[in-house]
């Protein structure tokens, strides 16, 4: 595919007045690897790289076309100075690819938990009702059930108009979408036209990224300022923020909660290891999936159905046949009728209403071992809660290594332990090594106790200094419970 970039560059605002908009190119980068004479370049100042570092590599490889913030001139080079090259490249993409989400319905679901979970079951829901629809989400992106790897929770704006553009060839007619803070802050969504937008909640987070707790709400909001006056917006009531991400938007306000009056009302009847037993606008429905956190993630998923036009006892049919989402709250019982739950737990608020969940049918005289770690080269300020919150809600803790990356993993753990408050002192053991700190927790496991192995969840993979090794938390610990004969 071949465009103009006159055709590329259409609605973007062009500083300078002397750039060639005829020229043609058939490839859009913002890597300076991955260029050639045909390419059209944008240099993004990024958080830690500026592209315009690279540009004179990038002219030896034969780009003649350079998408700039800086007023620069060089005989031979097509320079086209724009304000924002994060917004050009997301807004060129998009029309590069054909404008491809004007063709379909897009849901953005936004929030610090539960992102994955809800659009998820709704992909799998809408699958269901005889739907093609697309998924982008942190685990995979979906095309019907084609999955393509993902590698970051929004991929960049040119995979991202590249993938939806294939979903339109391939028929999708929705697509349902994790919005994460990063993919707003760095402009990845600039050009989509979301036609509803979910807040699911708020809570402490990425503050390596955002600096601040308000920082990171006003990111997360910019999704829902930015919305049309013929989109919807949907929020969780039930959380402070929740009103809070609606008070500048045109869109049309709708709100789901447990709590709280509501448009889409629930109410918990039984939450038991079985499943939930939910009501939801006076309907009751038994669904697969279990916890509070899980109520809320379902009546988003009815909320966007209704908001969608699906017949409400079709919807909630479909909902009660959903099953969880790889390494959210996935668990098996071995032959000891110890309960092993794997879920991906990474902020304080997810290890805490897991641990709820746990509390809520674990049998006076059995104990919850927790099992917990934090990532390297992210928000340091939350190591110290989630080691806190892990020994406040459980009998025995293990803290350790999870993702270190380039951090020393000992140095990590010395972090978390600075949260175990001193009466729980001697309830916890650090151990550094995963598997062995998997070994172990199950060696401490007595009949009907329950194992929460936190933090992981889906990841197949440990990152150590750059290089992922394989390594699945779900597998790892059947393959121990049947060694170990537990």
């Amino acid at each position: 595919m071949s465009l103009k970039i006159k055709d590329i560059l259409q609605n973007i605002s062009v500083l300078n007045n002397n750039w060639e908009g005829e020229n043609v190119v058939s490839k859009l980068s913002f890597d300076s690897r991955d260029v050639d004479e045909n390419t059209l370049f944008f240099a993004i100042v990024g958080s830690t790289v500026d592209g315009h570092n690279f540009i004179n590599e990038v002219i030896k490889k034969g780009c003649k076309n350079i998408v700039v913030e800086q007023n620069i001139a060089m005989d031979g080079i097509n320079f086209i100075q724009v304000m924002d090259s994060s917004d050009a490249v997301a807004k060129a993409a998009h029309n590069f690819y054909g404008k491809p989400s004007e063709k379909l319905k897009m849901i953005g679901v936004t929030g610090t938990n539960g992102k994955t979970t809800t659009t998820t079951l709704l992909h799998n829901l809408f699958l269901s009702l005889g739907y093609k629809a697309g998924l982008l989400s942190t685990v995979v992106n979906k095309i019907g059930d084609e999955e393509i790897p993902s590698t970051h929770t929004t991929p960049n704006p040119i995979v991202l108009a590249e993938l939806l553009s294939k979903m339109v060839a391939k028929g999708c007619t929705h697509v349902f979408m994790e919005v994460s803070s990063h993919a707003i802050h760095q402009k990845r969504i600039a050009a989509l036209s979301f036609d509803i937008a979910v807040f699911t909640n708020i809570t402490h987070d990425h503050l390596d990224y955002h600096k601040t707790f308000k920082e990171y709400i006003d990111v997360k909001k910019t999704l829902f300022d930015n919305l049309s006056k013929n989109a919807a917006a949907l929020t969780n009531l039930d959380d402070k923020n929740g009103m809070v991400m609606l008070q500048n938007t045109k869109a049309t306000k709708y709100s789901y909660a447990l709590k709280t009056p509501s448009d889409f009302k629930g109410k918990v009847i039984e939450n038991e290891l079985t499943g939930l037993i939910l009501q939801i606008n006076g309907n009751e429905v038994y669904t697969q999936l279990i916890g509070e956190f899980n109520a809320y993630n379902l009546l988003a998923v009815y909320g966007v159905t209704q908001l969608l036009d699906i017949e409400p006892i079709a919807a909630l049919t479909a909902i009660s046949q959903l099953k969880s989402v790889d390494g959210r709250f996935e668990f098996f019982k071995s032959q000891s009728n110890i309960t092993c739950i794997v879920d991906y737990a990474h902020t304080p608020d997810a290890l805490e209403n897991v641990l709820k969940t746990i509390a809520s049918f674990k049998k006076e005289g059995n104990k919850v071992i927790t099992l917990v770690g934090c990532g390297g080269d992210r928000d340091k300020t939350k190591r110290p809660e989630m080691a806190k919150i892990a020994a406040k809600m459980s009998q025995q803790t293990i803290l350790t290594s999870d993702n270190p990356r380039t951090e020393d993993p000992d140095l990590i753990l010395e972090a978390m332990e600075a949260g175990i408050p001193e009466d729980k002192l001697t309830q916890n053991i650090t151990l550094s090594d995963r598997k062995e700190a998997i070994k172990l927790a199950i060696s401490l496991a007595q009949q009907n106790d329950i194992l929460l192995i936190a933090g992981k969840g889906h990841e197949k993979y440990q990152d150590i200094n750059g290089v992922k090794h394989p390594f699945d938390d779900l597998a790892i610990a059947k393959e121990l419970f049947t060694k170990m004969k537990k």
